[in-house]
């Protein structure tokens, strides 16, 4: 019997599961993003290398994922979600549990490599599955929740494995994550009803319709801009989490350890700012309107730390209120997304334009660390207004004005 193609709609509490269930696999995958980096100081006196080798370890991770996250949207579409989902989850316990039991520190880097591919499967896997189980009225605040699920991974892991580590060693530690990805991978599999979607040949028996081909949709239009919006936003956040503290310090003689919590400010603010925006969405579904307007005060709130010396907590209410500014557009940027993918497609588009964050996050640093070089601080302010406010344009030319009467510009109506 095959899956139906509708969504299911059995009402607010199915909802809730879906959305709980995959929210917690996100959290999952970005707890994985800092499983090892707070054992580098074990590991580097365990196998006696260098803080360089020990950063190419996520090197290796990210750029496994980045390949790999475009041909996991293609097999979500090909195979369904939730086999794909649960299988992440799984390599990542197994990257732990390779990492754990590693005789020697080269063995490191295919671990490494593991967990990339398992962290490889998340955007394309739990969009395709919160798009067709929850309910299009709910869809901003699901997407909100998830991305918050992996906030929320993001502060967990760094405490959680140093204090492991401490108390226990840096490979128990590992054997413990390992423990957390297979119990979420078989948590899915047990869920499996509540969360599958429908398979390529299922679809297939169900519209009869052939499929456009895998080149047509990713070179379509929307979805090439959707990739530039995303790569741009990447860019933008990469470089002032990564650089901001020291930028501070050059410009107005912030001491660094000081200067360093304003990335917790906008990381707050940003968490604040999408469980805002998800509602915002449901209710006034104008994603572009939310994105140029989020987007457009946040690219003015970085601007004024780079030329205005601010006591601290000041900086921290700018600084946040840039992130709550920024991540209140973040579910319309998914929805932007979702609207690109051509039905049946939705895992390989957030596959590819997901891999746009990826393409930021390797060139931001080197641009961000060349302003610092050429003692030019400031610029990394402009920098990041400009990537934003770029990011805006791209938003806005995904779908071209309709033909008629002037759009309202406001936060109202969808157009």
């Amino acid at each position: 019997m095959h899956l139906t193609l509708a969504p299911s709609r059995r009402g607010a509490s199915s909802d809730l599961e879906v959305i709980g269930l995959v929210g917690l696999a996100h959290l999952g995958s970005h707890f994985f993003h800092l499983v090892l980096p707070p054992l580098f100081p074990a590991l580097r006196e365990a196998f006696a290398v260098s803080w360089t080798e020990l950063g190419l370890l996520m090197t290796v991770f990210f750029v496994t994922s980045g390949l790999a996250q475009t041909p996991a949207g293609f097999l979500v579409d090909r195979i369904g979600a939730v086999r794909v989902l649960a299988g992440g989850l799984a390599l990542l316990g197994a990257g732990a549990l390779l990492a754990a039991s590693a005789p020697s520190f080269v063995l490191l880097f295919p671990a490494a490599a593991l967990l990339g591919l398992g962290n490889s499967v998340f955007h394309p896997a739990d969009y395709a599955i919160l798009g067709h189980r929850v309910a299009p009225a709910r869809m901003a605040r699901a997407f909100s929740v998830h991305t918050i699920g992996g906030t929320i991974g993001w502060a967990v892991a760094p405490v959680a494995m140093a204090a492991l580590s401490t108390a226990f060693g840096w490979r128990s530690a590992l054997l413990l994550a390992a423990s957390l990805g297979l119990g979420l991978s078989l948590l899915i599999l047990a869920r499996r009803g509540e969360l599958e979607t429908p398979s390529r040949r299922e679809r297939l028996a169900a519209d009869g319709r052939p499929e456009a081909s895998a080149l047509a949709v990713l070179a379509s239009r929307p979805v090439l801009l959707c990739f530039l919006f995303f790569a741009l936003q990447s860019t933008g956040v990469i470089a002032l989490q990564g650089f901001m503290p020291l930028a501070l310090g050059k410009l107005w003689g912030t001491e660094l350890v000081l200067a360093a919590t304003t990335v917790t400010a906008f990381m707050v603010g940003s968490a604040l700012g999408t469980a805002a925006g998800g509602v915002l969405a449901d209710r006034r579904p104008n994603r572009e309107g939310i994105i140029a307007f989020g987007l457009g005060l946040a690219a003015l709130a970085v601007l004024v730390p780079g030329h205005l010396a601010l006591p601290l907590p000041l900086l921290w209410a700018v600084v946040g209120l840039a992130g709550a500014l920024h991540g209140a557009t973040t579910p319309s940027r998914d929805l932007l997304a979702r609207a690109a993918a051509p039905p049946g497609a939705t895992g390989r588009v957030f596959g590819f334009v997901y891999s746009g964050l990826d393409l930021g996050a390797t060139v931001a640093p080197a641009i961000a660390g060349h302003l610092m070089d050429a003692e030019a601080p400031r610029a990394l302010f402009w920098l990041v207004a400009i990537a934003t406010a770029l990011s805006i344009v791209a938003a806005l030319a995904v779908r071209p004005p309709a033909p008629a009467a002037a759009p309202s510009i406001g936060l109202g109506a969808h157009r």
